[in-house]
């Protein structure tokens, strides 16, 4: 029996056959060839059968993982349709009357190398994302066939890394597991992986011996057990049991309040990304939807989502949600969500730059846009608006003033729409010290951890060099979560979480007895954090 150690993923216990997948090196040799514009055309052939496969996995990902995840399919999409991408392999072709093959695979390297280069930790893991781009065009050219994992027995992935498409294409009555050597904790497989429902670890540094062999995953320790013994694995499978029975006696919570044992009620909602995660959100029972993702909207179009293309969605959600609170988040873009179409400049440090709320208040057409359709749909449903990055008093009154303004232009139409509650995301230490007086401007706070988190430790959270002194349990962090709480109570706002620290049950307790109003996480953990809630005093 030997055990390797790694970073546990997404938490849960896994039992089966180890396998050891070992990408096979494509075989591109450079040739030459007579006929640039027949090459040109066998690659033009072949991206149409790659953007087909993009949208297979895409259709996949919808189902089994939501819109959120999914999006990821889009954007390589996005990235094989680039032009300057098409450019380079086409000019390639034609001046050094190479094959396609080779081509791509130059293209791959030199286009990865640049994002690898770039100091954004966003636009580094595009590197990943060219390369598996790449290597599913090569793939095509050379007529390669797909490979599925063949197994009649429960088995554990080990790789190297895995890409988000692999991650996707597992089948998951077969696959009980994944573990790989390399990826960080905030990558896109990793992300994947917790959506689900998936036991994973990373960081793993494993020897190829062990494929074929019984393996255990624990995703709570991240320890990966090789041919363990007897006693060890009756053990684990008692334990897997177990995590099934919780399971099950999980699915006995729907319906229930979320309530503590002494009486007081916190409302659990859940995080989404578009229209798709709604049954999500209704199969785990959330009791509303405390972040709806609107940049999604405009990630998938080429041009800027209309006003009716807008309030079509948030119509839609906050019907079928049925009067239960659905907030939605505006636009939050930039960062590491770049969009072309939007023309935003280069920046050394976007994280700290020009996004979010900033972009809305200097660009105010594309703001009243948004916020016109958010209070159309308002009259068919309980919606709340929150907005993101917010550092001062003085952007809260001008929002305000803005929202008036859209307000009178839709009563003057007469136009009809809903009572609308107004909040805001702290997650910059500035909102944090000065809560005391953005609560008098609004209706509620969202504390949004991820970004307060790494704003306040300075450190990248998707830097996978950091991940050992990236501690979202920081004191530090923990201290603002009450500040906040205590200083959105004085003002007469609600408070609540909805960053990933949110769903992280050794806090639960922690977050009741600190004053905390609600919780707004992945619709996957819902139940688990219900009961949390329910054994509490």
């Amino acid at each position: 029996m030997k055990t390797f150690y790694g970073k546990p993923v997404f938490g849960g216990i896994a039992v089966g056959e180890i396998r050891v997948l070992k990408k096979e090196e494509k075989n591109v040799h450079r040739s030459h060839i007579d006929d640039g514009e027949k090459e040109l055309k066998r690659l033009e052939k072949a991206v149409d059968e790659t953007i087909t496969q993009l949208k297979q996995l895409y259709e996949k990902a919808l189902k089994e993982v939501g819109e959120s995840g999914a999006a990821i399919f889009e954007v390589h999409q996005m990235m094989l349709e680039d032009q300057g991408y098409q450019e380079s392999i086409q000019n390639m072709i034609m001046t050094q009357q190479v094959n396609a093959e080779y081509a791509v695979a130059v293209t791959a390297d030199n286009f990865a190398g640049m994002f690898a280069s770039m100091e954004d930790a966003y636009m580094k893991e595009r590197a990943a994302d060219v390369r598996d781009i790449s290597e599913r065009l090569i793939g095509v050219l050379l007529e390669e066939e797909k490979k599925e994992i063949n197994a009649d027995v429960p088995v554990i992935i080990v790789a190297q890394d895995l890409s988000p498409s692999e991650t996707v294409q597992m089948d998951k009555s077969k696959v009980q597991s994944f573990v790989t050597r390399h990826g960080s904790t905030n990558s896109h497989t990793a992300i994947l992986a917790r959506t689900m429902n998936v036991p994973a670890l990373i960081g793993l540094d494993y020897e190829d011996g062990i494929h074929g062999k019984i393996g255990i995953v624990d995703g709570f320790k991240g320890e990966l057990i090789v041919n363990p013994t007897e006693e060890v694995l009756a053990l684990y499978q008692k334990k897997q049991e177990g995590e099934a029975a919780k399971r099950e006696l999980l699915q006995q919570l729907k319906g229930k309040e979320t309530i503590t044992r002494s009486g007081r009620e916190i409302r659990l909602y859940a995080n989404i990304g578009g229209i798709s995660d709604l049954q999500s959100v209704m199969t785990n029972d959330a009791a509303g939807i405390g972040l709806f993702r609107s940049e999604f909207l405009y990630l998938e179009k080429e041009d800027y989502p209309t006003e009716e293309e807008q309030f079509q969605v948030y119509r839609s959600v906050a019907e079928t949600m049925a009067g239960k609170k659905v907030i939605i988040r505006t636009l939050d873009i930039g960062a590491d969500k770049q969009i072309d179409y939007f023309g935003l400049e280069k920046e050394d440090n976007p994280a700290m730059g020009y996004r979010a709320i900033r972009i809305c208040l200097k660009r105010p057409e594309i703001f009243k846009t948004q916020l016109r359709a958010l209070y159309r749909a308002s009259a068919y449903g309980n919606i709340g608006i929150m907005f993101p990055m917010i550092i001062s008093v003085k952007e809260v009154r001008s929002i305000k003033e803005i929202v008036e303004e859209v307000k009178r232009e839709l009563t003057s139409q007469g136009v009809t729409y809903g009572e609308v509650e107004l909040g805001i995301m702290i997650e910059t230490p500035a909102a944090v010290m000065i809560s005391g007086e953005l609560a008098g401007e609004v209706d509620f706070f969202s504390i949004g951890t991820n970004d307060l988190t790494q704003y306040t430790l300075a450190i990248d959270r998707q830097n996978a060099a950091l991940d050992d002194i990236y501690d979202p349990h920081h004191p530090a962090v923990l201290k603002m979560i009450q500040m906040v709480i205590e200083n959105g109570h004085k003002g007469g706002a609600w408070v609540g979480i909805c960053g990933e620290l949110g769903a992280d049950l050794e806090l639960t307790d922690t977050f009741v007895e600190m004053g905390i109003d609600e919780l707004s996480v992945s619709p996957s953990c819902i139940l688990p954090i219900r009961r949390k809630i329910r054994e509490h005093e």
